[in-house]
């Protein structure tokens, strides 16, 4: 779990020049205190809006927020920190997590790489290249093609086409540490202490999404398409693909750029087919999260003396008091039971993409074993997925998982086929277990269930009341044709 505010916290990687850029700070005489009142950090590479490290508002104490505050700024820093105090919406401040999000982007990423327009150029590859993609895909997966249309996306329009996503994932828990505030006070003092509680859950839905902000932002960075994580986060039948990105992600891997854009394209498009003809996996995927969130608890005791000594004059002190483990998965069966659900149905979507993709590259890219093989590398070593589920909610995908997935729909296509392989995506109960995760032999061999005559049976069975009761109908009507006789 991580020791990071609600679980919340800046993606592992650092730039490279982040320990120097503290060592300077040290130097400078920087290192006396918090650099900022609210404990947010700054930005990755940025110093905090202001700039990069040592650069303008990087002493700042608002800088993670407002920026460099120079006079002609000073006037909407106010108006934003107004807004903080005065938020009374849901467990996260999405205004200010947008905000963050863009800003972020805005700065560029650590590699030096701005975001830029989408041009008609890239569109149209994009689109060609997601075209190419659905045809091979015919031949590896039963599965007919789910994007109803293909989109090239910047940073920024992928931050502002995922973040409704990202508040269906979030609020399940940060919704648990903004019940929590509000319990630990006895019944007779929660109205006296209203105002102070109402200063605390603002509070606590600024520092969600300011880090939620950052972690997005980050991300829009890093990620080549809408499906890099696992989840659905774009809009349902749009293929999309960040051009910038994958200029990035391919820049050094001598592979000619088209077949890089091609080989992301498939994996873009094999999720979408995954997520378009399975209609229970969005809500399931979704519904592990909720179901692991639901099993966070809150250190009740430890808010408690956060409440009776909090100061509003020092913020700081509720995030500083959160980062030292208040928030914390339950240690139970069930909780064990959620987390191993999850990680089993993120493992198995990515595993089964990674399959029908490697077999639908394989005959047709050169370059297909390099590029899988960086792409699980990418993931190993920390990516995007492995990144936003441990800042966002304390989960980190094991990558043993993923590649024991790979294999196993692998076993599955030689033994049953590709029609046979995809029929377990007719049931969630179908799918393989994370037992037969460490057993794919004993799954992929195992005897099959025939289904085929139980549907009939139940369709017999349904069928026959109705047969029954258009023949009533008749003797009915043709009892009420004699009478009239």
């Amino acid at each position: 779990m991580s020791d990071t505010p609600f679980g919340f916290g800046l993606p592992p990687e650092e730039p490279d020049d982040g320990d120097e850029g503290k060592k300077k700070d040290q130097q400078s005489g920087g290192g006396q205190g918090p650099a900022n009142p609210f404990g947010f950090g700054g930005l990755p590479g940025a110093g905090g809006f202001g700039g990069g490290p040592g650069g303008p508002g990087a002493d700042n104490p608002f800088a993670a927020m407002f920026g460099s505050l120079n006079p002609n700024d000073l006037g909407a820093a106010f108006q934003q920190l107004g807004q903080m105090l005065s938020y009374e919406g849901g467990p996260v401040n999405w205004d200010m997590a947008k905000q963050i999000a863009r800003q972020t982007v805005s700065q560029g990423s650590p590699d030096g790489t701005k975001d830029t327009s989408v041009g008609p150029a890239e569109r149209k590859a994009v689109e060609e290249a997601v075209r190419l993609a659905d045809l091979w895909l015919d031949d590896a997966t039963s599965l007919p093609s789910g994007a109803g249309s293909a989109v090239a996306w910047s940073r920024a329009e992928w931050v502002e086409a995922t973040l409704p996503a990202w508040k269906e994932l979030v609020d399940p828990v940060a919704e648990r540490v903004g019940t929590a505030m509000g319990d630990v006070l006895p019944e007779e003092m929660q109205a006296m202490a209203g105002p102070l509680i109402g200063m605390m859950r603002s509070m606590g839905g600024a520092m969600f999404g300011t880090q939620i902000g950052q972690a997005v932002g980050v991300l829009a960075g890093e990620v080549v398409g809408s499906s890099d994580i696992g989840l659905p986060l774009g809009p349902a039948g749009k293929a999309a693909l960040l051009p910038v990105n994958i200029e990035t992600f391919g820049k050094d891997l001598s592979v000619p750029q088209e077949e890089v854009r091609l080989y992301l394209a498939l994996r873009e498009a094999a999720h979408q087919r995954l997520f378009a003809h399975v209609p229970w996996l969005r809500s399931h995927l979704f519904g592990a999260v909720d179901g692991y969130a639901r099993g966070i608890k809150v250190d009740t005791a430890k808010l408690e003396d956060v409440v009776g000594q909090f100061d509003p004059q020092n913020p700081e002190q509720l995030q500083e008091a959160l980062q030292q483990g208040m928030f914390q998965p339950e240690d139970t069966p069930e909780q064990k039971a959620a987390l191993a659900r999850l990680e089993t149905a993120l493992a198995l979507v990515e595993g089964w993409v990674d399959a029908v993709v490697h077999a639908a590259a394989k005959p047709r890219l050169s370059s297909a074993d390099a590029l899988r093989e960086t792409l699980r590398r990418r993931r190993a070593s920390g990516g995007p997925a492995e990144q936003t589920f441990a800042t966002l909610i304390g989960l980190e995908l094991r990558p043993r998982r993923l590649r024991d997935a790979s294999r196993l729909w692998a076993s599955l296509t030689d033994a049953r086929g590709v029609d046979g392989r995809d029929a377990l995506w007719h049931h969630p109960d179908m799918l393989p277990t994370a037992t037969d995760l460490d057993d794919p032999d004993g799954f992929v061999h195992r005897e099959q269930i025939d289904f085929s005559e139980l549907d009939k049976m139940l369709g017999e069975a349904a069928d026959k009341p109705d047969l029954r009761k258009k023949d009533k109908d008749k003797n009915e009507d043709d009892g009420k044709g004699d009478d009239a006789g």
